[in-house]
C-alpha cells in the first residue's frame, strides 16, 4: 500500500460543532412510515451532537395518506406555504446497522429550515471523530441520553439506567445505593441529583479499576494522591508512546503539552492549576481520545493518494443490494446508499432483464429466490450518494446478464 505522505499528520478533521439553531430547535410536523398520525413537534439536537430529539407541541393529531401529496397538503393545511412540498421534507435514517434501519419523517415550515437541518445533521452523522469517539465520550453520551429521557415530572427513571447498564442489575442497584440515589425499578431521580460528578462516581462503583491505582502508585504517587506534570510527562513518553515512532514526525510530549492534558482531564481545577493530576483525572486521560485504539490523526487523510489505483486496498462490497442471505434474502436500493455513505468505493450490480421485453433491467441474484430492485433506481441512488462522504473514485462492478 502507498506510504504515508511526509509531514501530513496534523489533525484536519473538524470537531463536532452544533449550530445554535439546532440546539435551540425548530418546529416540524412528524410522522412515521408505518403510521398515519401527524404530530407537531419541536426538534432539537443536544449541544454535544449526540442525539436528535423532539417534544410534542400539541396533543392534536391529524390523519393523512403519505402517498397522496394533495391530500397531505390539505390535511396539514400547507396549501398556503411558499415553495414545493418536497423541499420542506427531512428524512432521518437511523439504525444499529445498515439493514435494520428506521425512517423518521419531518416537514419544516420553511425550505431554508429543512435545508439547514439536512446539511448539519449529515455533517454530524458523517463526522469521523464522532464515529470513532473515545470511551470517555461514549460514557458521556450515555449520560446525555439519561438526562434527555425524562418522565412527565422531569425526573430520570431508574429503569432507564437499568436499560443502559443492563449486564448486571444487582451491581447497578448497589452502585446507585452507594451514590445515595434511589435504586428501585419504579423510582426516579431528580435531575439536579444526577450531576456529572455523581455519574462518574456511579461508573466507578459499577466498574472498579484497582489496577489503575497500582499503576498510578508505581508511576510516582506512592506517598501522595497525585502525580506532578513532570511525572505525567515521563509516564506518557516512556510508557504510553510507541518507541518505534519517528521522533521528528511524532516528537515526545513536552511538559507544557502535558499540562494541557491535565487541564482537560483533571476534575479538580485546583490540582490542575498546580500542575497535578489525581487518580480520577489519570483514569479519564486513559479513557480519552489520546489513548484510542486508532489515533485521531490516523482518521484524517494521511496517505499519499496520487499513486495508481493498484497501490491501494479498496473498501469493497459484494452483492451490495442484499439485506440478507444470497439464496432468499431481500434486495434493497437503500443498501447502495448506506454502503457508499459509509465509505465503500467498489459496489456490485448484478443486472438481469425484466420479466417482459417492456420492463427495464433489474438488480437481483439470478436463479435464486432473492427479490428484485429497479436498475434505474439503483443508478439514481449511486448518483445521489457516491461522493457525499468521499471524493475518491467509485468502481461499479457489473455482472451483466442483459443481452438485449
Amino acid at each position: 500500500m502507498a506510504g504515508a505522505q511526509p509531514g501530513v499528520h496534523a489533525l484536519q478533521l473538524k470537531p463536532v460543532s452544533v449550530p445554535e439553531s439546532l440546539r435551540r430547535g425548530n418546529k416540524f410536523m412528524k410522522w412515521d412510515d408505518d403510521s398515519t398520525t401527524v404530530s407537531p413537534v419541536t426538534v432539537t439536537v443536544d449541544p454535544k451532537g449526540y442525539f436528535l430529539y423532539w417534544t410534542d407541541q400539541s396533543k392534536v393529531s391529524c390523519v393523512f395518506c403519505v402517498l397522496k401529496e394533495a391530500k397531505l397538503r390539505e390535511l396539514l393545511d400547507t396549501s398556503t406555504l411558499a415553495g414545493k412540498m418536497e423541499n420542506k421534507m427531512l428524512t432521518v435514517v437511523s439504525g444499529t446497522d445498515m439493514v435494520n434501519i428506521t425512517y423518521l419523517n419531518f416537514m419544516a415550515f420553511q425550505e431554508e429550515t429543512a435545508k439547514e437541518w439536512a446539511e448539519e445533521l449529515f455533517a454530524l452523522a458523517s463526522n469521523l471523530l464522532v464515529q470513532n469517539m473515545s470511551r470517555e465520550a461514549c460514557l458521556e453520551k450515555a449520560y446525555t441520553r439519561l438526562k434527555l429521557q425524562l418522565n412527565p415530572e422531569g425526573r430520570i427513571p431508574v429503569k432507564n439506567i437499568f436499560r443502559v447498564f443492563s449486564s448486571d442489575r444487582k451491581r447497578v442497584e448497589t452502585a446507585l445505593e452507594n451514590c445515595n440515589l434511589p435504586s428501585g425499578r419504579n423510582d426516579s431521580i431528580p435531575q439536579e441529583d444526577f450531576t456529572l460528578e455523581v455519574y462518574n462516581l456511579f461508573l466507578s462503583n459499577i466498574c472498579a479499576r484497582p489496577e489503575l491505582d497500582h499503576i498510578f502508585s508505581d508511576v510516582g504517587a506512592k506517598s501522595r494522591p497525585y502525580l506532578s506534570v513532570e511525572q505525567m510527562t515521563e509516564f506518557i513518553n516512556s510508557k504510553q508512546r510507541d518507541p518505534r515512532l519517528n521522533e521528528i514526525l511524532y516528537p515526545p510530549l513536552k511538559p507544557e503539552q502535558v499540562q494541557q492534558l491535565l487541564d482537560k482531564y483533571e476534575p479538580n481545577a485546583a490540582l490542575a492549576q498546580n500542575g497535578q493530576i489525581s487518580v480520577e483525572g489519570f483514569a479519564r486521560y486513559l479513557n480519552g481520545e489520546e489513548n484510542s485504539i486508532i489515533p485521531p490523526e490516523k482518521l484524517d487523510q494521511s496517505e499519499d493518494m496520487t499513486f495508481p489505483l493498484s497501490h491501494y486496498f479498496i473498501n469493497s462490497s459484494h452483492n451490495t443490494y442484499l439485506t440478507a442471505g444470497q439464496l432468499a434474502g431481500s434486495s434493497s436500493v437503500e443498501m447502495y446508499k448506506q454502503v457508499l455513505l459509509s465509505g465503500c468505493r467498489c459496489i456490485e450490480l448484478d443486472c438481469w432483464k425484466g420479466r417482459t421485453t417492456e420492463e427495464e433491467p433489474v438488480i437481483t441474484h439470478g436463479f435464486t429466490m432473492t427479490s428484485e430492485v429497479s436498475f434505474k433506481e439503483v443508478i439514481e441512488a449511486i448518483a445521489e450518494c457516491a461522493f457525499k462522504t468521499s471524493p475518491f473514485p467509485v468502481i461499479l462492478s457489473f455482472e451483466n446478464h442483459v443481452d438485449s
